[in-house]
Parts: C-alpha cells; structure tokens; sequence
C-alpha cells in the first residue's frame, strides 16, 4: 500500500472523536471532552497509534474557518461596530489583566521577564472554536451579550497579530529591532485596514452577486461549492495578501455576505463541514497534551488554570460591571472568555522556537488550554444558573 499519512490521521482522528464522543454522551458529559481525549489517544504522549500532529493542525484550522466564516454570516459590520464600546475597551483591558497574571506567577516561578509577558499574553487569549460552540450550544450566539463576545474575540485576534509581529523583536532584545517592529506594527494595522475596505468595498458587491449568478442557474452543488470557495478563498487571501489570520480572513467573508438574501442558505451549506472540521480542532488540541506534566508540575499547572478559568473569568465579570452591563451578562462574558486555545499554542510555539519560552512554560501553556477547555463546559453552565436569564446588552 501506499503510504497514506492525510487518509490515515483523518480515519484515526474522526473514528476516535466519534468513539470517545458517544462514551462522553452515555456518561452525560459534554461531547468535546470526548474529542480532547482521542487526541489525546492519538497522540505522541500515549502509547499505541500516534498520528501526524502537523497534518491533524491543518484539518483543524479548516474547521475554525468555516467555523468563523458562519459567524460572520450571522455577524454584520454594523453589529461589530455597534458592541466596539464594550468589547474594544474589555478586550484590551482583560489582556492586560491576564498578562499581568501570567508575569506575576512567571515572577514567583523565577523566570526573565520576556518569558513572564509572553506566558501571560498566552494566557489571555480566549479560544475562538471554544468560545462559538458553548454560545451556540446554549442559544446565545445571536443575542446582544453573545455579539459582544465575538467582538470582544475578534479585537483578541488583532491584539495576537500585533504581538506575534512584535514578538520576535523582543527576541532581538535591542532598540533597532524595537524600532523596527513599531513601524512593522503600523504597517500589520495598515494592511488589516486594507482588507476590511477591500471586503467592504468589493467583497461586499461581488460575493453576494456571485452567489445570486449560482442560485439562478438552479444547482445546489454549485451553490454548496460556492460557500466554501468563498469562505477558504477569502481566507486564504487575507492571510497571502494582507497578513491576516485565516480565521479573521473568513469572518469578515462571512459578514460581507450577512446581508445578503442567501446567507441563511450559505450556512446551512457549509454547516456539515464545519461541523465535522470543528470536531478535528478539538482532536489536534488533545494531541498537544503530554499528561505527564500533571504529575512533574501539578502546582504550576493548578496556578495556571486558576489565572485562566478565575483570574480571566473575574476579570471580564469586573469590566462589564465597569461598562454598566446586565447581571446575567457579566456571567456569560466572564465563563466564556475563562479558556485558552488556538492563538495560545501559536504563541507558544513561536516562543518556543526564539528561546523566549521554556520548555516548561509551552508545558503549562498547553496544559492549561486543554484543562481550560476541557472545564469550559461546566463553567459556562454554572455562569448561566448564576447569572439567570442574560437581558439583552445596551450597546
């Protein structure tokens, strides 16, 4: 047989997901506790059948574009500039208070401080898949608190882009390189500029009359294939053209399209797949998780997951207050942004390969990401039974 190394990681990962998803169903747990732990199974950190970690990545970054590319059908530009009061200001301030966090605890640990700030910039950015599967498990994409929070994510996106320009000049450690990374900084938000009035002022005329073009000639496969040229092509774009991450690439393609009479219909088509895509996300996070660290460093780890799920979580609760914002929405905000995830391993990774970052500090990023997500779904139901009935959000 040839050698089949994508058939082969896409069977193992999707048959395991399906596996350990319905053990997670039988035992009344939340499916994707199931997905984490056939990554896990599948993993390099377990004995048995290891599959390819990079392969498995790359499916999963699929599932977060589609996954984006329906929110944004659902997501206009008028909706994201309507919740900018509250999620520009939270966003930034509960980074802020993470990598704070994050530095204090890399202080009491003894590590420098390039180290403490990109440990705590790897602890503040929420999961983007996590993040839209516990609003949409729980019926609150849509509402006003719901909007906020994918505003509030998508200005984390942006914040991360900024930071993983500036990063490898904190490596360089001198003033030039500082420098330089400034002006590579103003040039990062001139080019995500540029992509937003690209897909407002063409994007926005042509996907919508393409789509039209399709639905005329009456073929659902042409219409199916369409959405996801679309929403891959858009996103492939933004991140060759203007250095945009795939993810935000296919969010505004979808919010370019959230006006348009077949945006309902788009999603649909492309929910299947984002769907099965979404599953793999959760499987190549598994496959990052090296379960001996819970048995060499269970302190840090449980200090780590405390800043995440208590320390994120109160922070958001404290700045919607802040902002004047509906009891029950303070609780939403707060458990959905208590996790870590995509932009976090990247981060990670990237530090790693600079010597910023210790081998035991990737550990314990990627510790308490899976952790974090892992206990998302419990947090997040014990927010909303704290928080009551979330009131709509004045934006």
């Amino acid at each position: 047989m040839h050698a089949t190394p994508l058939i082969t990681t896409l069977v193992a990962a999707l048959v395991a997901a399906f596996a350990l998803g319905a053990v997670a169903l039988k035992l009344r747990l939340p499916p994707l506790l199931g997905y984490l732990a056939a990554g896990i199974l599948i993993g390099p950190f377990t004995p048995g059948y290891v599959a390819d970690g990079q392969l498995a990545a790359e499916l999963a970054e699929l599932g977060v574009i589609l996954l984006m590319f329906g929110v944004g059908l659902h997501f206009s530009i008028a909706d994201l500039l309507a919740v900018k009061r509250i999620a520009l200001p939270g966003a930034i301030a509960q980074i802020a208070v993470a990598t704070a966090l994050g530095w204090g605890l890399s202080a009491a640990l003894g590590w420098p401080l390039a180290e403490g700030l990109l440990f705590g910039m790897a602890l503040s950015v929420a999961s983007t898949v996590v993040l839209l599967k516990s609003l949409e498990e729980h019926g609150r994409l849509e509402t006003p608190a719901g909007k906020v929070a994918v505003g509030w994510l998508v200005t984390e996106d942006i914040a991360t882009i900024l930071a993983l320009v500036l990063i490898p000049a904190i490596a360089g450690n001198d003033a030039a390189n500082l420098g330089g990374s400034l002006q590579a900084i103003l040039l990062t938000l001139g080019k995500v500029a540029a992509f937003v009035a690209v897909m407002m002022l063409v994007g926005q005329k042509l996907i919508p009359l393409m789509l039209e073009k399709i639905v005329h000639t009456g073929s659902r496969e042409m219409f199916r294939l369409g959405v996801l040229a679309t929403a891959l092509g858009v996103a492939y774009g933004a991140t060759a053209l203007f250095e945009v991450s795939f993810a935000l690439g296919a969010f505004f393609a979808g919010t370019v399209l959230a006006g348009s009479p077949f945006s309902h219909r788009a999603a649909e088509e492309a929910m299947p797949l984002r769907d099965a895509f979404a599953v793999l996300f959760f499987v190549a996070a598994g496959m990052l998780f090296d379960p001996r660290v819970l048995l060499h460093d269970l302190p840090a780890v449980l200090a780590t997951l405390a800043i995440i799920i208590v320390g994120k979580g109160l922070a958001a609760w404290w700045l919607m207050a802040g902002l004047r914002q509906p009891h029950g929405d303070r609780w939403l905000i707060a458990a959905s942004l208590a996790q870590i995830g995509e932009f976090s391993f990247i981060l990670a990774g990237l530090g790693l390969q600079l010597e910023l970052l210790s081998s035991r500090g990737h550990a314990l990023i990627m510790a308490g990401a899976i952790l974090s997500i892992l206990l998302n779904p419990f947090v997040f139901k014990l927010a909303l039974r704290r928080g009551g009935t979330a009131a709509g959000v004045a934006v």
